[in-house]
């Protein structure tokens, strides 16, 4: 199959998480922002990203607070995932027309969405100016999850957390996992050579023994005992 190439190139990955990002001014304002062009940039330091246009309500919140929280949405704040992208600070308390609480952060003065399972508190590095957006690098400061998420080992269980992604105009739930980190190089373990059934010696014994005393027809019956066993798999 062919490929065709755009006259003007545009953004193309897909898909890409959708996060709603809570934020808080100076003088105690708050709001709720969503972004799909956030990620991961570095590890060790945690660190993430996120890109705001100049011209959203929250940029400059962003930029004199120099801090925030990526709260990760799952498929039951897919509403207010997107109505809080798609209407400003200026003219509507997204909080309250979606009936999300703010919640106290670990670490950061911006609060978290009380109902978000994850919440990931940033503290600002650097400001990246890119063109449409500015590009916010933060470092990772506080992680929060949902405890019911958590099993009785203190394991953390993102697959169960019902996460929705980004893709080309679209919200869509994740599907079945195909396999894990490093499966395909991983060694799968050997199965182990099913050994031959052996016939016990009772039953080796009434193959070749007929029982004394039968009929003619009975010990005809019982000569064809090899056959039956055969056919059914029986000792």
């Amino acid at each position: 199959m062919s490929k065709i190439t755009f006259k003007k190139p545009g953004n193309f990955i897909y898909p890409v998480p959708a996060v709603m990002v809570s934020l808080k001014d100076k003088s105690g304002r708050t709001n709720i922002l969503t972004v799909a062009w956030t990620g991961t940039i570095c590890s060790d330091p945690p660190m993430a990203y996120i890109s705001v246009r100049k011209s959203r309500g929250s940029y400059p919140m962003l930029r004199e607070s120099g801090e925030f929280v990526i709260n990760l949405p799952d498929e039951k704040l897919v509403k207010a995932l997107d109505y809080c992208g798609v209407r400003s600070i200026a003219t509507v308390d997204k909080w309250k027309e979606m009936g999300l609480h703010e919640e106290e952060s670990a670490i950061v003065s911006a609060p978290s969405i009380k109902e978000a399972p994850v919440s990931i508190e940033c503290k600002v590095t650097q400001v990246l100016p890119l063109g449409s957006h500015d590009m916010f690098l933060a470092e990772v400061v506080a992680v929060r999850v949902n405890e019911q998420f958590i099993d009785e080992k203190g394991a953390f269980h993102m697959d169960r957390v019902g996460l929705v992604a980004y893709s080309h105009g679209d919200y869509m739930s994740l599907g079945e996992k195909l396999g894990s980190f490093g499966y395909s190089v991983r060694k799968k373990p050997l199965l182990e050579k099913k050994k031959p059934v052996k016939k016990s010696t009772f039953a080796k014994v009434k193959d070749t023994q007929k029982p004394a005393g039968k009929s003619s027809s009975a010990n005809k019956k019982t000569s064809g005992k090899n056959h039956s066993n055969k056919k059914t798999g029986t000792p």
